[in-house]
This record gives C-alpha cells, structure tokens and sequence, in this order.
C-alpha cells in the first residue's frame, strides 16, 4: 500500500489493497506473474479460489486472491479468464487491445456490451478453506478506438454510458469507486468486518 509510481500490476491491486490497508492486518503481495504460474481454471471464481487455496496452503495464513477481466457479449465471453493473456503470451497490452478491436471489426455498436467482472475469493488456515467469495461487475461497451491516456489493459477501448466516457477517461478515485475490483473488494470488506 505504498505511493509508488502506478503500473498495470499496482492498479490491479489499487482497490484490494486499500481494503487491506484500513483492515490494519499485515499484508504480504505475490506478484501477478507468480500467480500465472498456476493452473487456469475455467471460470474467474475458480481462478481466484485456486490462488487463495494455493497461497493459503503454502504460507499457512488468511490469504485473499483476485481473478478479474473482459468478457464481450459478441465474443461470448471473451477474452474472459484469458483477458491478461489473450491472443497469445508474447502479445502487450497494446497489442491484445488491437486484437479485440480487430476481432470485433464486423460488431455493430448496439452490440458491443461488454463487462468488467472480477472474484475475490478468502482462504483460511490449516486446510486452506474457502471462508467468503464476493464478486464485482461493471457493465459497458466496447468503443471502435481507443480513447483516453489513464488505466491500463482495455480500459481505453471500454465505454461507460451512465458518464458518456472510458475507462481510460477516469480519474483513479473515479475508477475506484466504481470499477469491478472496487465493488468486490467493498462486499468482501463487509465479511472481513465479521471476523474481527
């Protein structure tokens, strides 16, 4: 929960980590590329209770996990559980967001909703059970071009109606208060207010 500069991994974590930080409980951070390292799952809670489960067996302490991204209604689904990886692990994020672009080139703009999803999912020791899974969505569309210089991922090519801008438009408090992660981490602070 530091002030360092934002890269794509810190903006991930911007809302989890603001839920942990007023929990005043002692936080330990996996990088994002250490989680990729583990089995994909079919379904953003089955990744993200696998890495609760996983983490909370191997450093034997209450242990949160996140799995989150895009799911296009035109592309059924898709790039879903794939969304940090879609189109291949040698692609940027620049390059998944012209592939999604191109892939979507047919799609009328009535067809184009889309959605932020994210998991967050509880482990607790010794046998690393699932305690609470909370979930977040943000509902939108997908735009013909990128607009915007904020966020990261697909965050400029991601409309929102209710304030007629991107994702990429938005300040960080604004994307926090409204985004995915941000209603799961706020669900999953009403369960860890009943542990205390």
């Amino acid at each position: 929960c530091s002030s360092q500069p934002e890269t794509p991994e810190r903006s991930e974590s911007t809302a989890i980590c603001l839920l942990i930080c007023r929990s005043n409980l002692p936080t330990l951070t996996i990088s994002t590329s250490a989680s990729m390292c583990l089995k994909q799952g079919s379904s953003f809670e089955e990744n993200a209770q696998l890495k609760a489960t996983t983490y909370c067996g191997l450093a034997g302490v209450l242990t949160l996990a996140d799995d989150s991204g895009l799911e296009v209604d035109a592309l059924a689904g898709a790039p879903g559980v794939l969304s940090a990886r879609y189109g291949g692990p040698d692609l940027d994020d620049g390059d998944r967001l012209s592939l999604l672009l191109s892939n979507m080139a047919h799609v009328p703009g009535w067809k184009r909703t889309a959605r932020f999803r994210a998991v967050l999912a509880l482990a607790a020791p010794p046998d690393a059970d699932i305690l609470e899974t909370t979930n977040g969505t943000v509902e939108g569309a997908i735009c013909h071009e990128p607009v915007g210089k904020g966020g990261f991922g697909y965050d400029p090519v991601f409309w929102l109606p209710e304030k007629a801008m991107t994702m990429a438009q938005l300040t960080a408090a604004e994307k926090n208060a409204l985004s995915h992660r941000g209603k799961a981490a706020i669900a999953m602070s009403r369960f860890l207010a009943t542990l205390a």
